[in-house]
């Protein structure tokens, strides 16, 4: 249960904990005045808790229960556990009749219940970490962002995280020879946000090694169990596994996950796109909502179309991992993809002048991945033969 008086508590805040207040529950299952006036009150005397309140209340009601049923020994089974939790707060008998009447909701109520407290166990199990949790106006950020734990650090440049042990975490930046060590804890999350413009590099505990693209966040632990190796991606990123065959690993994302058997592939899982992976070396399998796996073999790539099936393609690889080196390279490739590409990378929107058209216009060459907009913008329209005009995040293409 919250201690609600952690003015001077920084160390024990974070949004998941008010999943497991009994007050919180009960305000969240059941407003009354007088729980609206107690967290009224409790923010006048906590405004910093603000964010994670409304964080909590955003997670709470994600979940989606009506597929969810429970068959009458397991309804009773959560509501003795229900009651034993309310017990002792004065709106008891109000609150019980509440679920009494509304027959036709209880067991998703109850179920809900159940699930709040689950997700606080799990939450310290990385397979069961929610990523819609973990994803928001961070990548509109100008930092990188590294969470671990109740831990926030934030980084002006490109940095690369490693795990030393599973209790210290080093970062190096790109800029400086000084490394940063940060202590946590064996059994906590780690969640790096890498903002549009940014990129980073992981070396988790078993010698993987994983690139992350510009707006992508990955959660990984500080020490894999023994059975497995999971990481969760929302973004883009390379990754190169270390040889295991005994804990398999797998990469998830919100529509796909990829096993791994020993490999070098890049998975791309954008929110507003189409999830592919193109597999470099080794042997991947891929398994989608459906719950088939698929195999990939070298140069092969695989999209997941909106029905559900992956379209598979033979490629070169090194146009889709290029950009873990710092530069993109396109071999007559579609102008609209590399737009798409540098939009996604920089944050920018791309505007085409009426008398601009890319249709059938492909482009062949190298753009170095700078920090300077305008040494990128300059060398796209050189290798695409237009001129552009720059407004903040609007960008406008000419023809020459």
């Amino acid at each position: 249960m919250i201690n609600h008086n952690m003015s001077n508590d920084r160390a024990e805040r974070t949004p998941v904990r008010y999943l497991t207040d009994e007050k919180f529950i009960a305000w969240m299952l059941c407003p009354t005045d007088e729980l609206n006036n107690y967290w009224r009150q409790f923010l006048e005397a906590h405004p910093e808790e603000r964010g994670d309140l409304s964080k909590a209340e955003e997670l709470f009601r994600k979940f989606k229960l009506s597929t969810y049923h429970l068959d009458e020994a397991a309804r009773e089974r959560a509501v003795s556990r229900l009651e034993e939790s309310l017990r002792h707060y004065h709106r008891k008998r109000k609150i019980r009749r509440i679920f009494i009447t509304a027959a036709g909701s209880v067991a998703a109520l109850l179920l809900l219940f159940m699930l709040l407290q689950d997700l606080i166990i799990k939450s310290e199990r990385f397979s069961e970490t929610p990523m819609d949790y973990y994803v928001g106006s961070e990548l509109e950020s100008k930092e990188i962002q590294l969470y671990t734990g109740n831990q926030k650090n934030t980084f002006e440049e490109n940095i690369d995280v490693t795990i030393r042990n599973d209790q210290l975490i080093q970062v190096n930046k790109e800029k400086s020879s000084d490394a940063d060590e940060i202590t946590t804890d064996r059994n906590s999350i780690n969640r790096l946000v890498v903002p549009h413009g940014k990129r980073s590099k992981v070396l988790l505990p078993d010698g993987t090694q994983i690139w992350l693209n510009a707006g992508s966040t990955l959660i990984f632990p500080s020490h894999f169990e023994k059975k497995t190796r999971e990481v969760t991606l929302r973004g883009e990123m390379y990754a190169q596994v270390a040889h295991d065959p005994v804990r398999p690993f797998l990469a998830k994302t919100d529509h796909l996950d990829v096993k791994v058997y020993g490999t070098g592939f890049n998975l791309s899982a954008y929110e507003d796109a189409s999830p592919w992976i193109v597999l470099v070396e080794g042997s991947v399998g891929i398994i989608s909502d459906k719950g088939n796996e698929v195999k990939l073999t070298p140069n092969e790539k695989a999209v997941l179309n909106e029905n559900g099936s992956l379209e598979r393609s033979r490629v070169d690889v090194s146009s889709y991992v290029s950009w873990k080196d710092g530069y993109l390279t396109y071999h007559e490739t579609p102008i609209p993809e590399v737009l798409k590409q540098i939009e996604r990378f920089y944050n920018l929107s791309f505007n085409l002048d009426d008398h601009v058209s890319l249709q059938g216009m492909t482009c062949s060459g190298k753009i170095i991945l700078s920090d300077n907009l305008d040494n990128v913008l300059t060398a796209l329209t050189l290798i695409s033969d237009t001129r552009y005009h720059r407004e903040n995040k609007s960008i406008y293409i000419y023809k020459k």
